[in-house]
């Protein structure tokens, strides 16, 4: 059987932080293959966030991610009001 999925690359770059003592993971990846770097942020509660945008480099992609932490606040990341919940049927 022969897998033809791409692996997924995961960068150097993700990483965990505490911003006002709420922990948040800073994921950054790309397909193996492709240039353009994905972000994701995930909260305490295992909420996932993700970029519409794609980033030129994963060190832009952790920027981008900080940034908006920062101006943000922690809290606007864990609104329910933000949230697509998955359809259930």
């Amino acid at each position: 059987m022969i897998d033809d999925e791409p692996n997924l690359v995961t960068s150097g770059k993700s990483q965990h932080v505490v911003v006002d003592g709420y922990p948040f993971s800073v994921e950054i990846y790309r397909l193996e293959g492709e240039k353009m770097w994905t972000l994701e942020v995930v909260d305490h509660e295992a909420t996932s966030h993700v970029w519409d945008e794609q980033f030129q480099s994963d060190r832009d992609a952790r920027s981008a991610a900080l940034q908006e932490i920062e101006s943000e606040g922690p809290l606007a990341f864990m609104r329910g009001d933000n949230v697509i919940p998955f359809s259930q049927k």
